[in-house]
């Protein structure tokens, strides 16, 4: 379907500008602690001149551009009439009561933007039955449930069923009712009570009867426009009303975000299976679903489980999420609604952490009194806190009691712990009579981050595994990277490691325990364990060379929720082939199932390596290094930092199963990130003990610099030239995607080297020629007399050589040469791509577009399909997308128009058919003559088909590929504009070659967009391909 609502046509780009010349009023409707933090972040806009909130409470009442409001919301009429009165240019709706009423549509039929979801869609979350079934339909995986309108037949599943079905849910429209039943018995009585005595009235015509779900809980919300969703940092909120999570439930009593303990991979997971699906699902069954949606998860043993669903921000997660939000609130509001969240999307506080303390009435959640006076709200301010009023109104100029939840009192500090403090700070500097508050909001983050730690284990159920099939499946890694002196017996309670054995006279030992961060969490999102092992032996054994000592024995420990045989034997093997490389014995390994305390698929792994070396050739001595001394540098094999990788491609078109960019070779970028780190002890140990060497330092996770700098003294500085080196191109990428300084770049990453020697300048060309027989490697730098400051050690020409990187990769690409080279427009031609969703070559051309010396623009990705991953992967470039579903229109003319329409819209001049499965209509492309590009897996129309490589493969043909062509209404082969062959190797299958050959699509596919945007290739009169004066055919086949 064509993704925009009817109103969207007639008022979106009026009022779009209209917001742009001038602010706005805003309405809030609701009362709670929600409601005031939705005023305070929207007041913040230089767009908003004035927030009402109606009814609003004390807080609301009077606060800068915040006011309150009497007008009537639950009549939609006078509500319109009010907004149309009053120049109220949008409305945020809090009460999920008011969405299931239809609010959104009424108001917007009325010509009043209004953020929420339809009263259809928000049936998620005001029908639980509605809600359960859609999730079974789509396949999304939620607690085993039922539902029953007879309290006999309800009562007989209860007892009969193989799971606990102790969650008892009103069924009916508008039902949030929930009873957790401790035993089978409750469970009935309250089944008895909903359905036969009306404790809930109408919302109680059906019960739900759920599973009860063990396992940690979580809140994960969006921002959704219907198509893109745009996901926030995962909250924990506390529902239980005292300590220890005991006492009744209620609406929220606290919580805290980001939830340290949901590792990365997990998040991406619920983004795309969870939330992406459930949008993508509605949209499916024709309810566009807009606005704020939450879900409720329970991360159990086996998977991630939806719970419930909430259509709007939940309270207190509202008051804890919209503190670290960085955008301006108002323009995502107004992009969602306008189906343009892709190109307005949120960002959030790093390295920051929220904890919102809820204080209630003494009573709540059942009775209450009302009508207390509160003191203290000026020292909480004063705290530098953010204190949310809830259920609290004026009286007599004095802020009193009015509501079971009184406030929301928000820290934002730098570590968890910080914020704990300084938010129970803020509650302590309250007082009304009665007030009730959990004091232990947070304390899940914090005993997280311990464990991480090592330093608690008391509720953590540890279970060593000796399991038969991963120890007799794999070759017993004692053997496989065994070595004199080693003594090991799997299942025995110790190893045993003969120095004496291994040629030692007078030995000193050196050990190194590390674990692997960021990397890990990569290879666990890519499902690629295979390499980690070697990453692991060498973060220990490569820092161990450090003091010149030989990796003697190695050992690790691998811990997970749940064992995977097959996971674990691939990095068992991966861990033994990397200690054969090192020259040292796997002596020892432990495993252990940790259920509960790691997610599905997460693990990790920690290293441990001992080394010796006679006590005659320590290596590292600080004092004999000196000036002038040569700094010589290893090739390294990739990326060893990734904590900052990971930002980049969080906000980058790319995602790990995309080709690596341009220049990169022919691999998937995950598989590119995770080329494992190099093992340098065989091939150095003979130089290091040469005497020749007066340092060595691998190059970690700290960066080129800081690495460096630990074997110096700071009377030393380091000056490195980057065309010393060759620098991989996914540097440039990194530095260009991230937009990094030069220093940024120099601290962060290595840069291409894997390591470094100090050597005398006179002994420097020996030393490398030695190495060289073994590593690539390059003289890089000097030492130098040190220096203050922020240029201490500095990396000159980085910048330059990574610019160039990229320059070459676009001429190159392009096989032009410098006097063809194509200045880029001082304005790109904007480009649409038209996809299905079966193409690979959409993330080939945004990143090629976003190249400096591009010279076109990607300004829309349209899709007749909806829910296919490349629209994600265009939304996250920032890119706007639209679904135009062919199975909705009567004609291929009618389907074509809309499309042309949408062009139009996006003032679009050329246009890429990357995977497009329809056929456009003759007028269609009559209109767009000389402007449709189009990729085939042949080198030639004549090879076009759905069988083309099998044709190849049964034809003998030596050499297949893929043609970049215009498209005409008549196929012709002079339409050409580029081709790129690819070899028929002798083993290939109709599989590996389809993959080479859709590497070469995204190759080509690019530069033929960029000849013809350039203006270098357009289409004659003649139908055929003509190149500008002074230029020539790139076809890459005529030049083999």
């Amino acid at each position: 379907m064509f993704c925009f609502f009817p109103w969207d046509s007639e008022i979106s780009t009026e009022t779009h500008v209209f917001h742009r010349l001038m602010a706005d009023r805003v309405l809030v409707i609701g009362s709670g602690g929600r409601e005031h933090a939705l005023a305070w972040k929207l007041a913040q806009s230089p767009h908003v001149k004035q927030v009402l909130v109606a009814p609003g409470n004390a807080g609301t009442a009077d606060d800068g551009k915040i006011s309150n409001s009497a007008v009537l919301v639950s009549n939609h009429t006078i509500l319109a009439q009010f907004c149309k009165g009053h120049n109220i240019g949008l409305v945020v709706v809090g009460p999920e009561v008011l969405l299931g009423a239809g609010i959104v549509d009424d108001l917007m039929s009325a010509r009043v933007r209004c953020f929420g979801p339809s009263a259809k869609a928000a049936q998620l979350e005001t029908n639980t039955s509605f809600a359960k079934a859609f999730l079974d339909r789509h396949q999304i995986p939620t607690a085993r449930w039922k539902a029953f309108d007879n309290p006999q037949e309800a009562c007989s599943f209860i007892t009969s069923t193989d799971f606990p079905a102790l969650v008892i849910k009103a069924g009916g429209p508008a039902a949030r009712k929930v009873i957790i039943a401790s035993s089978k018995e409750e469970a009935c009585k309250a089944v008895q009570e909903i359905l036969q005595d009306k404790m809930f009235g109408e919302a109680g015509e059906t019960v739900v009867i759920e599973e009860l779900l063990k396992g940690e809980e979580l809140s994960c919300l969006c921002f959704t426009d219907g198509v893109a969703v745009a996901p926030m940092p995962p909250v924990q909120a506390y529902k239980r009303l005292m300590d220890g999570d005991q006492g009744p439930n209620t609406a929220g009593m606290g919580a805290y975000c980001p939830a340290p303990q949901i590792p990365e991979a997990l998040l991406e997971k619920i983004k795309d299976s969870i939330l992406q699906h459930v949008v993508d699902g509605m949209r499916q069954e024709g309810t566009t679903y807009i606005g704020v949606l939450q879900t409720g998860l329970m991360c159990t043993k086996d998977d991630v489980k939806i719970l419930n669903f909430n259509c709007h921000f939940g309270d207190p997660q509202c008051q804890v999420i919209l503190p670290l939000l960085k955008n301006d609130f108002y323009e995502v509001i107004q992009a969602t609604i306008d189906g343009k969240l892709s190109s307005c999307m949120p960002t959030w506080s790093e390295n920051r952490i929220a904890v919102s303390v809820v204080m209630a009435s003494k009573g709540y959640p059942r009775d209450y009194a009302k009508g207390m006076e509160v003191t203290g709200l000026i020292q909480a301010r004063e705290l530098g806190l953010e204190v949310f009023h809830a259920g609290t109104t004026m009286q007599d100029e004095k802020v009193v009691t009015d509501g079971g939840r009184v406030f929301t009192v928000t820290a934002i500090k730098e570590d968890v712990m910080s914020a704990v403090e300084e938010a129970n700070k803020g509650v302590a500097a309250i007082w009304f009579k009665g007030a009730i508050y959990r004091k232990d909001i947070g304390y899940q983050a914090i005993a997280f981050f311990q464990r991480s730690v090592g330093l608690i284990h008391d509720d953590v159920s540890v279970d060593p595994i000796t399991s038969s099939a991963l120890i007799n499946q794999s070759e017993p890694p004692t053997a496989s990277g065994s070595r004199s002196g080693s003594h090991a017996e799997l299942g025995g309670f110790t190893d045993r490691f003969d120095l004496k054995a291994s040629g030692y006279d007078d030995p000193i030992l050196v050990s190194r325990t590390k674990g692997l961060g960021t990397k890990l969490q990569f290879a666990q999102m890519c499902k690629k364990h295979d390499t980690i092992g070697q990453d692991l032996v060498a973060v220990c054994v490569n820092d161990i060379l450090a003091q010149g000592a030989e990796p003697l024995f190695f050992l690790n420990y691998f811990a997970c929720g749940k064992l995977d045989t097959e996971v674990a034997q691939a990095i068992i093997a991966g861990i033994a082939e990397a200690c054969k490389k090192a020259g040292c014995a796997l002596l020892g390994r432990e495993t252990a199932e940790m259920s509960g305390m790691y997610s599905p698929g997460e693990y990790k792994l920690v290293g441990f390596a001992v080394g010796a070396l006679e006590r005659e050739h320590v290596l590292l001595q600080l004092e004999r290094i000196t000036e002038r001394d040569v700094i010589i540098g290893l090739a390294s094999s990739g990326i060893h930092s990734f904590s900052l990788v990971r930002k980049i491609l969080s906000m980058s078109s790319l995602h790990y199963s995309s080709p690596a960019p341009g220049g990169c070779g022919d691999q998937t970028l995950g598989e590119l990130l995770l080329t494992p780190t190099k093992i340098y002890s065989k091939a150095l140990l003979p130089v290091l003990r040469s005497g020749h060497v007066k340092a060595f330092a691998p190059i970690t996770g700290r960066g080129l610099l800081e690495s460096i700098s630990r074997i110096l003294a700071e009377s030393f500085s380091v000056v490195l030239d980057a065309h010393s080196w060759q620098i991989p191109e996914i540097f440039s990428w990194l530095q260009k995607e991230g937009n990094l300084s030069e220093e940024e770049m120099a601290r962060t990453f290595n840069c291409g080297i894997g390591a470094v020697l100090i050597v005398e300048k006179e002994l420097a060309q020996q030393v490398l020629k030695d190495v060289q027989r073994h590593e690539e490697a390059w003289l890089i730098g000097n030492i130098v007399p040190g220096c203050t400051g922020s240029s201490h050690h500095r990396v000159k020409n980085l910048l330059k050589v990574l610019q160039l990187n990229r320059s070459r990769f676009l001429q190159n690409a392009a096989d032009v040469d410098r006097h063809l080279y194509v200045k880029p427009k001082k304005s790109k031609v904007k480009v649409a791509v038209l996809i299905s969703g079966t193409g690979t070559s959409l993330a080939a051309l945004i990143a090629y577009a976003k190249e400096p010396a591009s010279c076109a623009q990607i300004a829309l990705v349209i899709s007749n399909k909806s829910g296919v991953e490349e629209l994600r992967n265009a939304a996250r470039a920032g890119i706007p997308t639209r679904v135009i579903d062919h199975k909705l229109y009567g004609s291929r003319s009618e389907f074509d128009s809309t499309i042309d329409r949408v062009l139009e819209e996006f003032s679009v001049k050329l246009i890429c058919l990357a995977g497009f499965e329809r056929i456009l209509s003759s007028a269609f492309i009559g209109k767009w003559n000389g402007k449709i590009l189009n990729v085939c897996p042949s080198l030639l129309p004549s090879g076009k088909g759905r069988n083309t490589h099998k044709q190849v493969l049964q034809a003998g043909v030596k050499v297949t590929g893929c043609m970049v062509h215009f498209v005409l209404e008549e196929a012709s082969t002079g339409a050409v504009i580029l081709q790129e062959p690819v070899s028929v190797k002798t083993d290939d299958t109709e599989e590996t070659l389809l993959e080479r050959v859709k590497e070469a699509e995204c190759r080509a596919f690019p530069v033929a967009l960029q000849l013809v945007a350039s203006g270098v290739v357009q289409l004659g009169a003649d139908g055929k391909t003509c190149w500008k004066q002074g230029s020539q055919s790139l076809n890459h086949y005529e030049r083999l």
